[in-house]
């Protein structure tokens, strides 16, 4: 619980949209080769550094940005150790993933074709009801996710209409599933 008087709270600053999302990377040559050569995405940016900024810490690095068309960016740490990310041990693998958007079918069939001939494994087209993705590994074990739209705006914004009172529901099914399995346990 806050101490302060939420009446006494600016308002939250506006977030404008991503400006980089940042992952680890076993290599930064392999990494630059399947973002920039395979999926298209240049590389813009590099930060290369012995001591970590915001801790002070010795860390070697290598800080890579691949530029997105909207101005926005992938990154990756190469900290010279060959290793990548962990996955999480109690998260299945298709929940931790980051999805990127295409701008039409032609372009999700174009990608998926394009990944299956260079070696690449893709699972889809799967469809979401509001998107079309496909989905497949980075060399670091991220699973990515190309996506387009396919539904408009209007469908969009009745969605949002319902979106609170749907988390409710499942917030209330959750709370009696979890006390059904206490019960049980307790028994």
């Amino acid at each position: 619980m806050s101490t302060h008087d939420s009446g006494t709270l600016p308002d939250p600053s506006p977030i404008r949209g991503l400006h980089h999302f940042a992952w680890r990377c076993k290599d930064a040559e392999e990494t630059r080769h399947f973002y920039e050569d395979i999926l298209g995405l240049p590389l813009a940016h590099l930060i290369k550094l012995d001591h970590v900024p915001s801790t002070g810490e010795f860390c070697p690095y290598v800080h890579i940005f691949f530029q997105m068309t909207d101005g926005s960016y992938l990154a990756f740490f190469d900290l010279d150790d060959g290793a990548a990310a962990e996955p999480s041990p109690n998260t299945p693998a298709w929940v931790n993933h980051i999805a990127l958007r295409v701008d039409s079918q032609s372009a999700l069939f174009a990608a998926k074709a394009r990944l299956e001939a260079l070696g690449v494994a893709v699972l889809g087209v799967t469809d979401h009801h509001i998107i079309n993705s496909i989905y497949f590994f980075d060399p670091n074990g991220l699973r990515v996710e190309l996506t387009t739209p396919t539904v408009g705006e209007d469908v969009m914004e009745a969605h949002a209409t319902e979106a609170h009172s749907l988390l409710r529901e499942w917030n209330a099914e959750k709370y009696v599933r979890r006390a059904g399995a206490a019960n049980e346990a307790a028994v």
